[in-house]
């Protein structure tokens, strides 16, 4: 009995050792590129603003080159828009859609937000030989006041963008990816590819605090399964809401 009292002692030493170094490598561990520095979720009882997706696909053609396809985009425009509707357990009561016809009020915001998040899914996401001394791997951007007009006109803390766009070889485009493949011993032509951002900017700040991307030769945004896996995927660590004290 003393024994198994010993080895019990013993076990149970083991155990805390554990938990002690399970909570410090946690409180030690890097932070997600996802994340902005300092920032793991949501102000509590804040309101999250989802902007209109802005969606384009295209049909590659057998030289390569891409047509936008005006009846496909619209296509998943809808199921893009119905998946983020669905989103509102993820999102929270607080969760809020811009229409297209405000959306033409904040162009400017829009084009701006465009050009930061292709920095940052270049410089943080991509990084390697593209990767900013200056930012030491932190997701560090913002967009500043330019901002305020979008939560002046509707009161969000929060402001939720996706970008997405896809291409698909067209029949003639497939041919010719098999052809090449015969005669040149293995060799590939480009065939589509689905490339998407979604971000997260605390309008009270300007600051992009949440940032998740996906870049792959996968997936068909013309189809409901589809259009699903690939929200899903975007919104993937998306930060949840703290709870009120």
């Amino acid at each position: 009995m003393k024994l198994f009292a010993v080895w019990r002692h013993a076990l149970v030493a083991v155990l805390i050792g554990w938990s002690l170094a399970l909570a410090a490598h946690a409180q030690t561990a890097p932070q997600s590129k996802n994340y902005a520095p300092g920032f793991t979720e949501r102000t509590a009882g804040s309101k999250l603003l989802v902007l209109p997706a802005e969606v384009e696909l295209f049909s590659i053609s057998a030289g390569g080159v891409q047509q936008p396809r005006a009846d496909w985009t619209q296509a998943a425009s809808d199921l893009i828009e119905k998946g983020l509707n669905n989103r509102s357990a993820l999102f929270g009561q607080g969760m809020g859609f811009l229409s297209d016809a405000h959306a033409d009020d904040v162009a400017e915001v829009l084009h701006l937000h465009k050009a930061v998040v292709r920095s940052v899914f270049l410089h943080h996401m991509v990084a390697g030989p593209y990767q900013l001394p200056t930012k030491g791997g932190r997701l560090d951007w913002s967009m500043g006041d330019a901002v305020k007009p979008l939560r002046d006109k509707t009161g969000a803390d929060y402001a939720l963008f996706v970008w997405v766009r896809d291409s698909y070889a067209s029949a003639e485009r497939k041919a010719a990816i098999v052809a090449f493949a015969l005669l040149s011993g293995g060799g590939l032509l480009q065939g589509g590819h689905q490339l998407a951002y979604s971000s997260l900017v605390d309008l009270r700040s300007g600051q992009v605090v949440w940032f998740n991307s996906l870049s792959r030769s996968s997936g068909d945004l013309r189809e409901a399964a589809g259009a699903e896996e690939t929200i899903e995927t975007l919104l993937q660590r998306f930060p949840p809401l703290a709870r009120g004290r």
